[in-house]
């Protein structure tokens, strides 16, 4: 695959020294060239490589960034000539009605029933219906969806338009959201109603009032004279889509969020043609057949329940999917039963909880039940044998993230092999390393960080945001901490960045911390941590008092509530100590603080 060496030596042959040609060197700035050369870089990197390289943009680019699309460029071609990525778009592979029949049940939720053909048009019904209300093809819009068909048919009615939905949780704050925003300029956002315990219609105000580039709010029952769009006028629309401008398999569909470790969120660009790889191989791996009947129980906002293979990756198969409500374990159970529910996707929490759900009521016929896929936090083996007993399925364990990272294991697979590893990738393109600090690769066996490259994995967030997280030579630095197991599978043991995993749902705890900082009578503050029987691991917050001395637990919630803080991220337990332990070098020992906290485990949290 085409490296750095490669622009080098374009530039080499246009005058520049060789030693200039560091990787940070910019092309203007540092190497001088003009707009004769830069025509002249532009012409060989199109003609010689095929990459589309815009020099005139107010962006300076490194040499680095530069190589990027080279290599980009050719690992594309490589990803066409073996078939990974497809011509076609993300909307057409997932609502196909030539390859499957447009009279087979496809969605299911809100206690009715859309075949194929009426979620197709009820899809193009809706992008029509959202182009007369002003939302335009390249247009951006932040949608915190859900688990309802309204929202999964505005996702599809955007993709199709040529606008590109930015998928969020419903559970993130204005505050949190803002920055998502403003990095793509988006011109509207959609949310549900009130609900009893949140109100994204007001994070939506809140973020419209901040950002004047948001025009619209997209909502259930909307109020044209508050700026807002129907919702529901739009999802129960009918008819031809309008022209989705020049909507190209190789351009971005959607986003979705990354949380950062200091909380800053992460645009995750999903081109056509890399998701929909990322959809089919691993609904393939997950056996979905036309037959399944696939459950939404985890929110679609995020990629598992959403295509990893989740809802697309049933539908891409011709298949049905079932929108379920969150929280819930006992009515979905009863889902599973009416609905002859074949696959399903859980957390470890949740799954810890359906077992639980399932010891209290014996009633409903889970029979139908094929596959339990768990990810978004390590599985262990006791639990992942006692589903398969107690469920009568297999259970097939997901890692993977929003980037395009995605393993599992196999239907076939031993049971050491499901009970205890994460998987393998889903796609065959993709290429793994694990490493350690130094970036040298360990022995099978060793710990050390995944690195990953692949048809379906991102070669940069949007903006060049963390361009850290790359290597030079295009692999993604997972942040996960792996043992490769004998049988090629990976086991996850941890995080090498500071994230707490709260029953999937990543709390970075730099963020924590300089919010809680920012108490008057906070003097330090330190977030790790702490086991917990469901969730897997909770947030204990450590600090040290002020001058009045520390504020208790509720006090905390409540300002980082008041502050903007999403609920989950909010800690369950307060460890007053005179001061932090500090390791050698001066960092706060949060090897320490973990151990102090499993030591406490018997204590009362209050």
């Amino acid at each position: 695959m085409a490296d750095i060496g490669d622009v080098r030596s374009v530039l080499t042959d246009l005058g520049i020294a060789a030693e200039l040609l560091r990787g940070d060197a910019r092309l203007r700035a540092d190497l001088g060239l003009d707009s004769v050369d830069l025509s002249q870089l532009q012409v060989e990197l199109a003609e010689g490589h095929g990459v589309r390289f815009d020099p005139w943009t107010g962006h300076d680019p490194t040499v680095r960034e530069v190589a990027a699309l080279v290599r980009e460029a050719t690992a594309a071609r490589e990803y066409r000539r073996r078939g990974w990525w497809r011509a076609g778009l993300l909307d057409e592979a997932v609502l196909d009605t030539r390859a499957h029949p447009g009279d087979r049940a496809a969605l299911t939720g809100d206690g009715r029933t859309l075949c194929r053909a009426e979620l197709d048009a009820a899809v193009s019904g809706c992008a029509a219906r959202l182009a007369e209300g002003g939302v335009l093809p390249g247009d951006h819009v932040l949608v915190l969806p859900p688990n309802e068909p309204r929202f999964l048919v505005l996702v599809l009615a955007l993709i199709r338009l040529g606008a590109r939905p930015v998928l969020a949780p419903p559970a993130l704050t204005a505050r949190e959201l803002g920055p998502a925003v403003a990095a793509v300029g988006a011109t509207a956002v959609a949310v549900a109603g009130p609900g009893r315990r949140s109100d994204p219609l007001r994070t939506a105000e809140e973020l419209r009032v901040r950002h004047p580039s948001l025009r619209a709010v997209l909502v259930p029952g909307g109020d044209p004279a508050r700026g807002h769009l129907d919702l529901d006028a739009c999802a129960a629309a009918r008819g031809a889509a309008p022209p989705g401008g020049s909507r190209d398999p190789s351009g971005t569909a959607l986003f979705l969020l990354s949380s950062g470790t200091t909380g800053a969120p992460r645009l995750i660009p999903r081109t056509h043609e890399a998701f929909t790889h990322l959809v089919r191989v691993s609904a393939e791996a997950s056996g979905l057949t036309p037959d399944s009947v696939y459950l939404a129980v985890l929110p679609v906002a995020h990629s598992f329940a959403f295509g990893h293979p989740g809802v697309l990756g049933a539908l891409a198969q011709g298949g049905r999917a079932v929108l379920g409500p969150t929280g819930d374990p006992a009515a979905a159970l009863e889902l599973v039963a009416r609905e002859r529910v074949t696959h399903c996707a859980l957390t470890p929490a949740v799954a810890r909880l359906w077992l639980d759900a399932r010891a209290a009521h014996r009633g409903p016929d889970l029979s139908s039940l094929r596959v339990l896929q768990v990810g978004g936090a390590r599985l262990d083996e006791a639990t992942a044998a006692r589903l398969a007993e107690v469920f009568g399925c297999r259970v097939q364990q997901v890692y993977g993230m929003s980037e395009g990272v995605l393993n599992l294991t196999r239907l076939d697979d031993p049971d050491e092999v499901a009970f205890r590893t994460q998987g393998r990738p889903a796609s065959p393109g993709d290429e793994t390393r694990v490493v350690d600090g130094r970036g040298l690769p360990v022995a099978d066996g060793e710990t050390g960080e995944l690195l990953v490259r692949g048809p379906g994995v991102i070669g940069a967030y949007h903006g060049g945001a963390e361009p850290e997280a790359f290597t030079s030579d295009g692999f993604l630095r997972t942040g996960d901490l792996v043992r490769r197991h004998r049988s090629g599978r990976f086991e996850v043991v941890g995080r090498v960045k500071d994230v707490i995993n709260r029953g999937g749902e990543k709390v970075p705890a730099g963020e924590l911390e300089a919010l809680v900082a920012a108490h008057p009578r906070v003097g330090a503050a330190a977030a790790v941590a702490m086991p917990h029987p469901v969730l897997g691991e909770a947030v204990c917050l450590y600090v040290t008092g002020g001058a009045g001395g520390a504020p208790g637990l509720r006090e905390i919630r409540r300002f980082l509530g008041e502050a903007g803080l999403a609920p989950y991220k909010l800690p369950e337990r307060l460890v007053e100590l005179p001061e932090l332990p500090l390791t050698g070098i001066g960092k706060v020992d949060k090897a320490r603080l973990r151990a102090d906290i499993r030591a406490r485990e018997t204590t009362p949290p209050y």
